[in-house]
């Protein structure tokens, strides 16, 4: 199956990371490489622009789109690019692109075990390697199951989806996202699923879990701040609350100058901000692209630049 993805606010990131034609970009997470084509595109002869991405569909359908370009494409995930660039003898960058969240692709082929409308392994791996969900659901403790699904998912009712998974699990593995699907189902009131499907948080939870997904933001933003030039950018498209609050918490941090307690009479602390918010508030997607795609009307763009 061809790795389809769609680009969320395309037109509004390419815009906001106002692309020079001689800089040198980073895809943080290249997926179908939408974004990285309309900024490779941008790209004279001395511009340079690298995509990451941990999934190896994605990175072969990456190397096929770029081809024309000049594009280097890399096996890795975004928190490791400064190490990845270092060795590649690059030390600043331009722009930064970070698309966060799972494909359109790993969630439409549901052997990969990302969505819960397709009964399909329980896998849920963006790197196909390591760790999977069945790996968790079958092994962690009741405590442990619990705080992800309570943490990562936001799930009220996690404590009694993590002891269903146990009483399960102690008959047989649990294999399927289906069966898993089914376990949330009867762990939460009648009420809730007649409202709307109530295994969204779940899935959410355990996938963040598997494949480190907030770890990496956090490595991964600091590290991408690092690698930017003065008057270079950084754009963030999150999915849910929790990325979002990372980002926006971060780059609030970067933007905040003296910190000295406001009784003093005058600074001691030399602090100045890092950079400023190209926008106050995040971008979301267009009436018209909430149309075309609604996995889009979650989306918010944040964007940084270094002062």
């Amino acid at each position: 199956m061809d790795f389809v993805h769609k680009s969320v606010m395309l037109n509004e990131c390419i815009e906001n990371l106002a692309v020079k034609s001689d800089g040198i970009y980073v895809d943080g997470t290249v997926g179908g490489a939408g974004h990285s084509t309309e900024i490779a595109k941008r790209l004279g002869e001395n511009g340079r622009l690298i995509a990451f991405d941990r999934d190896p569909d994605a990175i072969k359908a990456a190397t096929e789109r770029l081809a024309p370009y000049n594009a280097t494409v890399v096996r890795s995930n975004f928190s490791r690019m400064r190490e990845v660039l270092n060795e590649m003898n690059i030390e600043k960058v331009d722009g930064i692109l970070l698309d966060l969240g799972v494909s359109s692709h790993q969630l439409d082929v549901g052997e990969r075990g990302f969505s819960y409308h397709a009964d399909a392994p329980l896998d849920m791996r963006m790197s196909q390697e390591g760790l999977s969900a069945a790996d968790i659901v079958n092994t962690y403790s009741k405590d442990e199951l619990a705080k992800i699904l309570f943490e990562y998912g936001e799930e009220k009712f996690a404590w009694r989806i993590a002891e269903n998974i146990i009483s399960a699990r102690a008959e047989k593995p649990l294999s399927t996202t289906g069966e898993l699907a089914e376990i949330v189902k009867q762990s939460v009131p009648a009420k809730v699923r007649r409202e709307k499907n109530p295994c969204k948080k779940t899935f959410q939870a355990v996938r963040i879990a598997v494949n480190g997904e907030l770890d990496h933001l956090s490595r991964g933003l600091d590290e991408a701040f690092e690698l930017l030039k003065p008057g270079g950018r950084i754009a963030v498209i999150t999915f849910h609350s929790l990325e979002d609050r990372m980002v926006k918490q971060k780059f609030a941090a970067l933007c905040k100058g003296c910190i000295c307690d406001p009784r003093l009479p005058q600074c001691i602390c030399g602090r100045t901000p890092q950079a400023r918010l190209v926008n106050r508030k995040p971008i979301e997607a267009s009436a018209g692209e909430l149309e075309e795609n609604n996995r889009s009307r979650s989306a918010k763009l944040r964007v940084l630049e270094r002062i």
